[in-house]
């Protein structure tokens, strides 16, 4: 009989055994096991499943993080209209985490986005900011900084915004490669001027962005991966969001950045967003985790288009 996890990232060893694990928690055998490209940190595979809908299966050597993310999930179906995957098991097994999820259909809007019509786009647009805003209304902390599941609740270890804040920013500009070197020093001044007064504490999904969700028929049908979540001020995560909504994706990013923030002011005010927020927020967009630049646009743009775009963005907020 042919194994079916046999091209997958789990072949063998403790990754598959602890996805088997969750498997067996929800009673299924998989005659298909397909890998899917989703992010660097965890390993993900769709199991297909005779007679039954798919499953997503992510596995990743920090338990804590899918915990954290089990849980977050959980409580986004409960408590906002924002549409994530349905968690059908999560645990631990042979010191490997797995997180198993009903697979949701619909395109990718990162591939999807530059192919839709601009009152669609705007749309889109609208929806993120207004989701983003009801997330900030639902989910607020007494801190600031990574959430740690404690019970059935989060928590922070973080009271100093300013100590975090500098702390954070300082971590993703020094990571911006060499290109960035000419504009380095007014980056750290620009963020060594961040306001001090301490923010309300909110969460900020920090990779809430097309490339994060499916979309069908113009409607967003999923958003995925809220691994390792935060507790920020709004303004930094509106911030992001917005940079990684209005901006990616087309030359004139103003009738997007008008809807973004009309759909954040549907729900809550919209923040006033310092030049540091700003400067933080582009800088961490413009290098993944494992160090490379981002590439806008799609198709995606080269590694020399790709450092302009971001430099241009950054030199527009320095002080």
């Amino acid at each position: 009989m042919t194994d079916p996890w046999r091209a997958t990232p789990f072949d063998g060893g403790p990754f598959r055994a602890a996805a088997e694990a969750g498997l067996a928690e929800i009673d299924v055998s998989p005659i298909e096991v397909e890998p899917l490209d989703r992010g660097n940190r965890k390993r993900t595979a769709i199991a297909r499943v005779e007679g039954l809908s798919p499953v997503v299966i992510q596995v990743c050597p920090e338990s804590t993080w899918l915990r954290t993310e089990a849980s977050l999930l959980r409580k986004l179906r409960q408590r906002t209209f924002v549409p994530v995957p349905p968690v059908l098991a999560a645990g631990t097994h042979g010191g490997v985490a797995y997180i198993l999820t009903a697979y949701v259909p619909g395109d990718d809007l990162h591939e999807r986005f530059v192919t839709l019509d601009a009152d669609v786009q705007r749309d889109l647009a609208r929806w993120f900011g207004r989701a983003l805003a009801r997330i900030h209304d639902t989910f607020a902390f007494d801190g600031f900084g990574p959430l740690v599941l404690s019970g059935d609740r989060f928590t922070t270890a973080r009271a100093d915004w300013g100590a975090w804040f500098r702390e954070y920013a300082r971590e993703v500009v020094d990571r911006l490669p060499g290109a960035f070197d000419p504009i380095r020093d007014d980056l750290d001044a620009t963020v060594a001027n961040a306001p001090t007064t301490a923010p309300d504490a909110r969460l900020f999904p920090w990779d809430f962005r097309p490339g994060n969700a499916l979309v069908a028929d113009g409607s967003v049908t999923a958003v995925l991966d809220w691994e390792a979540p935060l507790s920020a001020a709004p303004a930094l995560s509106v911030a992001k969001s917005e940079y990684l909504v209005a901006d990616w994706y087309v030359a004139d990013p103003e009738s997007l950045r008008r809807a973004f923030r009309a759909g954040y002011a549907s729900i809550r005010p919209y923040p006033s967003i310092a030049p540091a927020y700003r400067v933080a927020a582009i800088a961490e967009s413009a290098v993944d985790s494992s160090g490379t630049v981002t590439n806008p646009r799609y198709p995606p743009v080269g590694r020399e288009e790709s450092v302009a775009f971001h430099r241009d963005a950054l030199l527009g907020w320095l002080d």
